[in-house]
């Protein structure tokens, strides 16, 4: 079922947000039994939905004797336990749902810990009906079913207990991650992350850009793992990719609160890759909502470069792609691409060297042979452009493009080597070249 709330500002059709929660029940191999979208002008305190249509559910529940209830909204407790106690079945709303499919899919001891302190929380306040999750490893929560009822005290003495066991090894399990993410910084690779709706295409581009093969599917959140893999650009200057989880409307706050951490790589990234499923109708809601999340995380195209990613193409006519690329944005580099197919990959690759490079100064240092050891320092923190010996054979002329923020270090070991600025070819100029 899918209401759609009047009183709550929707960048979606009906008919669209109804397919996409349809989606999301399959995602955990639910059987549809009949999918509904109705106007809830008011929202009932008791039932959020009105007594018609409580009867008109009710009736299908009895005719195929169906045992779970999906409501595309965000129950109160009061209203789950009555529109289960009217319906005689187990009533999810959006979150519970959402949960849900994070329980089955995480799959790292951070992400799995991330989503059941999620759940915990949503569980507050609520009448808890299964406690059996609690003793998994992994896989689901337990929402759909499960042993009977425990005290509602017992219950809430042992939520607490296990928000407060869940906390302290998150922190510790964090606290690794951190420590993981300083050594990576001791030898900085600039971080490409992916970003992006669920489904929008970010694993298989990420396999695409890194020669990798992690799950791929065609299904809402097929990923909730931050995934890390080094590559080396055209010109030989290697980074970091990050795939990330997927973002989706009304993704609930407990869960982006758990995967904060998470989601620290986009926070840190020197580039972020915005993958959009242009093919999508509705791709311009999916854009804000995503761009609504990154904003949350202190993540803009004013703290970062962003690159538009349209992907999927292919599966869109010239006509329709020329309607979408009308409504584009002019400030933020958009690049046309099908992760399927590999179409556009190169133009990709460029774009992010060109954004990269903008925060760089291009350098020729002439090493002599006795200075021939520091040269790693240049490939470990600048991108070597060239490195060609003179013509006399007495040293090697590099030709590198240093970050702003490496500068000074740079000039600490190489100053006395710098023969001159180099001259951008047309190939490697960027605009930083212009300050």
């Amino acid at each position: 079922m899918c209401p759609d709330v009047a009183r709550q500002a929707s960048r979606r059709t009906i008919e669209a947000r109804l397919e996409e929660f349809k989606s999301l029940a399959s995602a955990i191999n639910l059987d549809i039994i009949d999918a509904q979208a109705w106007n809830v002008r008011e929202v009932k305190p008791a039932t959020f939905i009105g007594g018609g249509h409580v009867e008109e559910i009710q009736k299908q529940v009895e005719e195929h004797n169906i045992a779970l209830v999906l409501i595309d909204a965000q129950l109160s407790p009061i209203q789950q336990r009555n529109l289960e106690t009217k319906l005689g079945a187990k009533v999810l709303d959006r979150t519970a749902l959402i949960l849900e499919i994070f329980g089955d899919r995480a799959a790292t001891r951070e992400g799995v810990l991330q989503v059941e302190l999620a759940h915990l929380n949503y569980q507050r306040g609520r009448l808890v009906r299964s406690w059996t999750h609690l003793e998994r490893q992994r896989g689901g929560l337990g929402f759909v079913g499960g042993p009977g009822e425990t005290q509602i005290e017992s219950d809430r003495r042992l939520l607490q207990e296990r928000v407060t066991l869940l906390t302290k090894r998150l922190e510790k399990v964090q606290r690794t991650r951190f420590e993981q993410r300083k050594s990576r910084q001791s030898i900085p690779f600039p971080i490409i992350a992916l970003a992006g709706y669920t489904n929008a295409g970010k694993s298989t581009l990420f396999n695409l850009l890194t020669d990798s093969d992690i799950k791929a599917e065609d299904q809402l959140f097929a990923t909730l793992d931050t995934t890390v893999r080094r590559a080396t650009l055209p010109h030989k200057r290697e980074v970091v990719f990050s795939d990330t989880v997927g973002f989706i409307a009304d993704l609930p706050t407990d869960l982006i609160a758990a995967f904060r951490g998470t989601l620290e790589e986009v926070t840190e990234a020197h580039v972020v890759l915005h993958v959009r499923d242009i093919a999508n109708d509705d791709y311009m809601a999916q854009c804000q909502d995503v761009n609504d999340v990154l904003a949350d995380l202190e993540v803009t195209p004013e703290k970062v470069p962003f690159i538009e990613v349209w992907n999927k193409v292919d599966m869109l006519t010239e006509e329709q792609l020329e309607l979408r690329r009308r409504h584009r944005s002019k400030s933020i580099p958009i690049v046309e691409i099908s992760a399927k197919t590999g179409q556009g990959l190169d133009e990709l690759l460029a774009v992010i060297e060109v954004e990269l490079g903008k925060t760089g100064r291009f350098q020729t240092v002439m090493l002599p042979h006795s200075a021939a050891h520091t040269a790693h320092w240049l490939y470990d923190h600048g991108e070597v452009l060239s490195a060609e010996p003179t013509e006399d054979g007495s040293a090697i002329c590099y030709e590198v493009r240093v970050a702003k923020d490496k500068m000074s270090p740079f000039l600490e070991k190489f100053d006395k080597f710098v023969v001159e600025q180099a001259v951008p070819t047309p190939e490697n100029a960027t605009e930083a070249d212009a300050d």
